[in-house]
């Protein structure tokens, strides 16, 4: 634990934490694009976040990619906030987020549906690959742990991601938060948070995303959820899809 609180000491390797979470899998040329320091010296503070196990890596050839190990993080927060001040926190927490959502200039699309499922069925089909593929058009590939990737893949077989991202937060099967990034231009996300609620035989789920960049982006947005999320309660209350892909018709 030494080593966890020494590598987080520094803000620079904080600041590479940060664009491994924002995107875990990066190779040392890709982490020093953005940050202003030489090949030697971001080598050194990520020797220092892989002592502390805060970084993985995985040699691909003749590159070293760089993975987000959340687990010390977590670690911690067991030891020095779980037990003693976690509800006082998440309460403090919900009114930052929404005041920060307040005073943003970004806006913020939020959908909510009603299904006849269960939790449990509900968070499958949101992480499945196979069922997303097939009311989504697109597979949601990850294995869904915090601070890993995920992407939004195209089902023609060519492999093409629309959307890459990191898994922020997973608590199966009530709460998911994912990033969401143009692979042309990582750099720049939002954030969709899935929120799930089980009220007797049926399920309350909660759609937030979150930092769009424009208002184009929302009225996109705010035009393919529902969409998505119909096709979805359809998929779980009956068995199989709507007939028609909801997107495609006129808006």
């Amino acid at each position: 634990m030494d080593l966890v609180f020494k590598a987080l000491a520094d803000p620079t390797r904080r600041q590479l934490l940060d664009l491994l979470r924002e995107r875990s899998g990066r190779t040392l040329g890709e982490l020093c694009g953005h940050v202003d320091m030489t090949r030697q010296s971001a080598t050194q503070h990520l020797a220092l976040l892989e002592a502390a196990n805060l970084v993985s890596t995985v040699r691909r050839g003749r590159e070293k990619v760089h993975y987000l190990n959340p687990v010390p993080l977590h670690e911690m927060q067991e030891r020095w906030i779980d037990r003693f001040e976690r509800p006082r926190l998440r309460a403090l927490s919900a009114v930052k987020r929404r005041a920060e959502s307040a005073m943003s200039d970004r806006p913020t699309y939020v959908y909510v549906t009603y299904i006849e499922s269960t939790p449990e069925q509900v968070w499958h089909a949101l992480t499945d690959a196979d069922l997303t593929a097939s009311y989504w058009g697109h597979a949601n590939i990850s294995d869904w742990q915090p601070g890993s990737r995920w992407e939004h893949r195209r089902t023609d077989g060519s492999g093409i991601a629309d959307v890459v991202g990191a898994v922020v937060e997973s608590r199966p099967p009530v709460r998911l938060v994912t990033t969401w990034s143009d692979p042309a231009d990582p750099s720049e996300s939002s954030q969709v948070t899935f929120e799930i609620e089980a009220f007797h035989e049926i399920v309350r789920l909660t759609v937030t995303h979150e930092n769009l960049a424009t208002e184009q982006e929302h009225a996109d947005v705010a035009s393919g959820w529902p969409a998505v999320l119909s096709n979805l309660k359809t998929l779980l209350e009956t068995g199989r899809i709507l007939s028609q892909a909801p997107w495609t018709m006129d808006r």
